[in-house]
């Protein structure tokens, strides 16, 4: 029974579907629009972990007959958290450099990576993982959060397994399939289809969580508890499929798993290329993508267990051999690093989420990623995993004398010389003051200039008087002013979303009522032009400048113009969201208009953002104060009062 422990020995070809799922996540993260599936690869992980953790308990538990937890802990510590704490320290060090607005946002990041709860602290604070135009270089540690967080509880698992249920493993590899059945059933019942949008228009989307409330869709994805399947399926796999045991298999010459490796590497390379990405903006609004949540990730981790029971299984010889070539393995053994550095990498130079790379800007990006990978892995990860922590302090310890001595001082010479950068960034991150980014500041300033047409119509005197924003220029400022407009029409009226938002004090300037905010779908414009009818106050030009969030169907761009066939001039303003499939289909739609609506005209913003690209921030979406007026200007011309 002891020597059979002795034949877990490594497996390469685990580290071939390693490099493959980080690949896999990588591409998503350069740019979605390549692989919009390819976030399914965090999923095959799960289902590694949790077949290679139980497989090493296994083993420990048949050669010593229980489980030690300090052990374990001690290694995994020393596995996962030299090459994180390198990564949250040099993001903190960079953002003190180069980027020190940052600080104050990213303080309570950095915590909650350093105590493996990211995934929590994302979904309690409510900043959803899937925003585009956040900048938030620790985003992806939510995955090692919930793998770090099964670290924790599952030796404790294995260890009561161990004493009492060791001639019962059959019944517990049961157990733990139960388990993630009834988890993906969770899943699907608590997700909810249709629009997300805030908790006031979307209350159905949210769910309480100890007295908070919280978005369904970041509970779900984030959630340690729904994100466990894998973990458990992998689990489940390790009782039935130890390789000691395989050895001696009589199917160990059968060529039957090839045919499952095979059929499980396709489907997990068809479910990346052809699932769409986890939220997405339609004609509907925001929706989440309905296939993941009710079955979708159950689907990646059944097929992830046919490749890896393949994988590792000696009658396997083509998927084997073909996952343990020397490429596949270098990159999947140093995956963990690979994963770490290259989404601040990404980051740090795009700045936004949702910012899709070109493909020279994925080459370099990549290579200066697995340099930082190679560099840790050799000189802290390596190293540490190796004792050499100890060694060196027990050298420390140890009396020194003459060039001993004289090497030891230097030593701490050098050691102080490189704590001055680490420390100069803990100091700025501790004492950094929380404040908006530039663009957040550019909405926020702006939102006192816009007017709620819907909300405020309906809410005064029962319709029948609207709040507008006017702006006067006073001794070079500009002066802003709310006043009632008691029913009357809106000559200009402009309906938009952030972009335009980031713009409304321009607009009022030149006499233009902004009804702008962040975030809204398209059709919203249609609830808008059907009430200013329904009142009477439809005035001489209607501006929509909407689809930066959303898609919008020719159906919906019709409804619009029903109601605004009155008004004598309609300008729609085509969108800039580069990194968005959206962008060219909502273009196009718009540009159809005028061949069907005689009163309609357009302003093509995007020809003149993609001309200039130093009008708009980094994320190369919303407006610098410069571009503003050229925007505020090309509208004013449209309409014929430049």
């Amino acid at each position: 029974m002891n020597k059979r422990s002795d034949l877990l020995t490594y497996i390469p070809s685990l580290d071939g579907i390693r490099a493959l799922s980080v690949l896999a996540v990588i591409v998503y993260h350069a740019n979605k629009l390549w692989l919009p599936g390819g976030f399914l690869g965090v999923e095959v992980f799960f289902v590694i972990s949790g077949y290679l953790i139980t497989l090493l308990l296994l083993a420990e538990s048949e050669k010593s007959g229980t489980v030690s937890l300090k052990q374990f802990w001690l290694r995994r510590a020393r596995r996962l958290l030299p090459a994180l704490w390198v990564v949250v320290l040099g993001v903190v060090v960079f953002a003190a450099l180069f980027q020190r607005e940052i600080l104050g946002t990213l303080r309570g990041d950095v915590i909650a990576a350093l105590f493996y709860g990211f995934n929590w602290f994302q979904i309690w604070v409510g900043t959803s993982y899937f925003t585009s135009f956040e900048f938030v270089p620790l985003r992806h540690l939510w995955s090692l959060a919930v793998e770090e967080q099964f670290y924790l509880i599952w030796p404790i698992v294995m260890l009561v397994v161990a004493k009492f249920g060791k001639r019962r493993l059959p019944i517990v590899s049961a157990v733990f399939v139960g388990a993630a059945v009834t988890l993906a059933i969770y899943m699907s019942a608590v997700y909810q289809r249709g629009a997300i949008s805030t908790i006031s228009d979307t209350p159905e989307q949210f769910m309480s969580l100890f007295g908070q409330s919280v978005s369904r869709v970041d509970f779900l994805f984030l959630g340690t508890l729904t994100r466990s399947s894998g973990l458990l399926l992998g689990a489940a796999l390790a009782i039935w499929w130890r390789p000691w045991l395989l050895q001696n298999s009589r199917a160990g010459t059968s060529k039957l798993f090839d045919v499952v490796g095979f059929g499980g590497l396709v489907a997990l390379a068809l479910m990346m290329w052809r699932f769409q990405t986890v939220i997405e903006g339609t004609d509907a609004g925001t929706v989440g993508y309905d296939l993941l949540f009710q079955g979708g990730f159950f689907l990646t981790d059944v097929a992830s267990v046919a490749l890896i029971a393949a994988a590792v299984h000696p009658g396997s010889k083509v998927i084997a051999k073909t996952l343990s070539n020397p490429v596949l393995v270098w990159l999947g053994r140093r995956s963990y690093g690979f994963y770490l550095f290259h989404w601040p990498v990404f980051q740090f130079y795009r700045r936004f989420a949702g910012q899709g790379l070109t493909p020279y800007e994925f080459v370099v990006l990549v290579l200066l990623a697995l340099a930082l990978t190679e560099l840790s892995y050799r000189y802290i990860e390596t190293p540490v995993r190796q004792g050499a922590l100890s060694r060196w302090w027990a050298e420390f310890r140890e009396p020194a004398h003459g060039a001993q001595l004289v090497r030891r001082q230097r030593r701490i010479v050098l050691v102080a010389l490189a704590s001055v950068l680490p420390v100069f960034g803990v100091v700025s991150l501790a004492t950094a003051r929380v404040a908006l980014d530039e663009i957040a500041q550019n909405l926020s300033d702006n939102e006192g200039n816009t007017v709620d047409v819907l909300g405020s119509g309906q809410s005064v005197g029962g319709g029948d008087a609207t709040i507008a924003v006017t702006a006067t220029t006073i001794a070079g400022q500009v002066v802003t002013a709310t006043t009632t407009l008691d029913g009357q029409v809106i000559d200009v009226l402009a309906i938009g979303d952030s972009v335009m938002l980031g713009a409304a004090n321009v607009l009022t300037e030149r006499g233009v009522t902004v009804d702008a905010v962040k975030s809204r779908p398209y059709r919203q414009a249609l609830e808008i032009a059907n009430f200013m009818k329904s009142v009477n106050r439809l005035g001489s030009v209607v501006i929509i400048h909407l689809g930066t969030n959303n898609t919008v169907d020719e159906l919906t761009l019709d409804e619009i113009m029903v109601p605004l066939r009155d008004v004598p001039l309609v300008l729609f303003v085509t969108v800039h969201v580069p990194s968005e499939v959206r962008q060219n289909t909502n273009n196009r739609r718009i540009n159809e208009l005028p061949a069907k609506f005689e009163n309609v005209k357009i302003l093509d913003w995007y020809s003149v953002a993609l001309a200039h690209p130093e009008y708009l921030y980094s994320d190369k979406i919303h407006i610098r104060p410069a571009g503003q007026k050229v925007y505020a200007d090309l509208m004013m011309q449209a309409i014929g009062r430049p």
